[in-house]
């Protein structure tokens, strides 16, 4: 394996910058659909990358992920009252957790 295609040693991120990755689990049907196949669904910030949110995950509820999967929704437009609006757009992560780990959503860290 030549210089420019070796592994970069994976980056060492404070505990305040982790904590402020993840900002709610997502308890919806299709995010329960998920924890079948040791899938857990978080809402993350809007600039976090995946290797970011797979070291927040594994420091905070110390457990092996295997994959993330993001993706950007949309917010909605809504009326309300006559009145045009619209919901905020938000980032969501689909975490894959390694044979064994699970993750309880209902209790905090």
């Amino acid at each position: 394996m030549s210089d420019a295609t070796a592994k970069k040693p994976p980056k060492a991120w404070s505990m305040e910058q982790l904590y402020g990755v993840i900002l709610s689990p997502v308890i919806t049907e299709k995010a329960t659909r998920g924890s079948e196949h040791n899938q857990v669904t978080f809402r993350v910030r809007g600039d976090a990358a995946k290797p970011l949110i797979k070291a927040a995950i594994e420091t905070l509820f110390k457990v092996k992920v295997t994959a993330v999967n993001t993706l950007n929704v949309r917010g909605k437009t809504k009326r309300f009252r006559g009145h045009l609006g619209q919901r905020s757009d938000y980032k969501k992560a689909i975490v894959s957790l390694a044979e064994g780990n699970t993750i309880d959503v209902t209790t905090g860290i």
